[in-house]
């Protein structure tokens, strides 16, 4: 009784420090917060089935079969994915390199590796309308054919393209250093495994790469980021009038607390300028801005036309979004990091330290710059022959040497 006495007390005092501080709105989001942890899953879903990490044994791993290839043969790529629907940007990226393979002769099949157990049916059709690809598409569970090179593309899918009997070459479709999106743990250490089972890495970036070979014993090979500058551009008639930040709440590694930092002092600094947020819907805030929240390319497109500056924070590798500012004339602000700078090698890119007071001076020296009109067109002339086709030969090449290498050495 006494016990309970004392949390009763405990718990009015919070309250009414709450509501002094907050109002009916601290108050309110302290009970959501509460209530949110209270009904979430206590056994939540791994992305990845333990069946298939208690399968991979990564110190023998099973002999693959190579069929034999040679140079101007058909290649046939099995390409294993977890669901995704539309404007996810990693699957933006592995279907951009899929459709170049396609138009240059290839034959793709993609594979779903779904642990959620979703409707194979409804990802599919996001496949074929939003990724724009009309091959194959099954469920890796059921198995998969024969082909010459076989891809994972994101940490869970190495497991089953490690584990699959199939023939075909291994490789690993690496786009981030995975193991970097969770705390340090169990998820971290099987993201972090992958990298030993011995799949050829293709790279996105340089910015991991020499980490992976060193650390992890990976052959890797790169290539460099495109842009899709028929999407990304100016819009006529557009005056730029804005700033905007892409706001990913649900991704740690984007900086959403230290952008929404940023954003507030730019507020208070320069409140005549409009604040433009997508990505995740906000909901309130201290100062007034635009939520557009999930948005396609063409709207991100008028959005990014609309404003001077963009802030795009990446604590991991480069975030295609900065690429895409640039295209629209909209100067990226992003945290200044070996990463960053080792893959956005742009003149236009302002790199500031990860800090609030200065990402927002960065935004502030930008909207308030006399001639920006110009800056903002040399921005645009520079990513104006950068594209994805480059990056498509790139991984062309790197399938078709390495496959003539692996029969010549009688490799995996």
């Amino acid at each position: 009784m006494a016990s309970a006495r004392v949390q009763i007390g405990r718990r009015f005092r919070q309250l009414r420090a709450l509501w002094r501080l907050g109002g009916v709105r601290g108050v309110t989001d302290r009970v959501q917060a509460a209530a949110a942890k209270w009904l979430t899953p206590k056994d939540l879903v791994m992305p990845v089935r333990r069946e298939d990490v208690l399968a991979a044994d990564i110190s023998r791993p099973p002999r693959v079969v190579v069929p034999s290839f040679t140079p101007g043969q058909q290649m046939t790529v099995n390409w294993v994915t977890i669901p995704a629907g539309p404007k996810s940007g990693g699957h933006t990226t592995i279907f951009r390199i899929i459709r170049y393979l396609e138009a240059h002769g290839y034959r793709n099949r993609v594979y779903f590796y779904n642990v959620q157990r979703g409707d194979h049916a409804y990802y599919e059709s996001f496949v074929r309308s939003f990724y724009g690809f009309h091959g194959p598409v099954a469920d890796v569970d059921q198995g998969m054919e024969d082909a010459h090179a076989v891809v994972a593309t994101s940490w869970p899918t190495a497991y089953p393209v490690f584990n699959s009997r199939c023939a075909g070459k291994r490789f690993y479709f690496v786009q981030d250093f995975e193991p970097y999106f969770y705390p340090l743990g169990a998820l971290s250490c099987l993201a972090e495994n992958t990298y030993r089972m011995g799949l050829h890495g293709i790279m996105v970036g340089q910015c991991f790469a020499e980490k992976l070979r060193t650390e992890y014993g990976m052959t890797v090979d790169c290539f460099d980021y495109g842009c899709d500058t028929s999407r990304y551009h100016p819009v006529p008639g557009t005056k730029r009038s804005g700033v905007v930040f892409y706001a990913r709440s649900d991704a740690a590694r984007r900086g959403f607390e230290l952008g929404l930092m940023a954003m507030e002092l730019f507020a208070r600094r320069h409140p005549e300028i409009e604040l433009h947020f997508y990505g995740n819907r906000m909901g309130k805030l201290p100062f007034r801005f635009i939520d557009h929240g999930r948005v396609t390319p063409d709207e991100l497109n008028n959005i990014y036309s609309r404003c001077y500056a963009g802030l795009t924070l990446s604590l991991t590798n480069v975030s295609l979004v900065a690429y895409e500012m640039l295209a629209a004339g909209c100067i990226p602000v992003v945290n200044d990091t070996l990463n960053i700078r080792m893959d956005l090698k742009s003149a236009f890119v302002r790199y500031a330290a990860p800090y609030p007071a200065a990402l927002a001076s960065e935004l502030e020296a930008l909207v308030t710059m006399p001639d920006f009109e110009s800056l903002s067109k040399a921005a645009v002339a520079s990513v104006r022959t950068v594209s994805w086709d480059e990056a498509g030969a790139v991984v062309d090449a790197v399938l078709r040497r390495a496959l003539v290498a692996s029969q010549q050495e009688g490799q995996r």
